[in-house]
């Protein structure tokens, strides 16, 4: 596993959650926060191995439950459940296409909460639900559609930048005569 995008891919997540919490001037002008890990779980599921796919879902989920009114943990298990399902069939996705990846974040970004709503539902919980919510689910699944592009970009810019291609060597030399025939 590469070192520096499982560095990166926490830090982002650490961000992510800190840049939610830190800033809410987007949501208090959508009515609505928008949740970036389930695109960061996307380009996870995409890129990396299950293993990095369940510390995202840990480190992620318990970033986000600490910083929110959720119990904590409760975020982890539809993080992975969304990021392992898309692992499973990332060879039949076009991952390098900037559609597809807008197209299965909206996906990623609309299941995660409904699996969050199911599991506090299952835990005795009683979260505010109205026809806000329907609004605030709209608005989340579409802020994380447009990220999820956006982080494929980053990601791939940030591993040019910070990473190195190794020298491919050959034994040809392009100053070289190659005689042919008989000597």
């Amino acid at each position: 596993m590469n070192v520096l995008r499982t560095i990166l891919i926490l830090a982002a997540a650490f961000l992510a959650v800190f840049w939610e919490a830190a800033f809410p001037g987007a949501s208090r002008l959508l009515k609505a926060q928008i949740d970036l890990l389930p695109a960061l779980m996307v380009f996870a599921s995409l890129r990396t191995t299950p293993v990095m796919i369940a510390a995202l879902a840990i480190c992620g989920g318990l970033f986000f439950d600490s910083l929110s009114a959720n119990p904590l943990g409760i975020t982890v298990l539809p993080l992975f459940a969304v990021g392992f399902a898309i692992y499973l069939r990332r060879d039949l996705i076009l991952r390098d296409q900037p559609y597809a990846q807008f197209v299965i974040g909206l996906a990623a970004s609309a299941i995660t909460p409904v699996l969050t709503l199911l599991l506090l539902l299952t835990a005795g919980e009683s979260p505010i639900l109205g026809w806000g919510s329907l609004w605030q689910w709209l608005v989340m699944s579409l802020g994380g559609a447009a990220a999820t592009p956006i982080f494929f970009f980053l990601f791939e810019w940030g591993e040019r930048a910070f990473g190195y291609r190794p020298v491919v060597e050959t034994s040809f030399r392009p100053d070289r005569e190659i005689q042919r025939g008989r000597n």
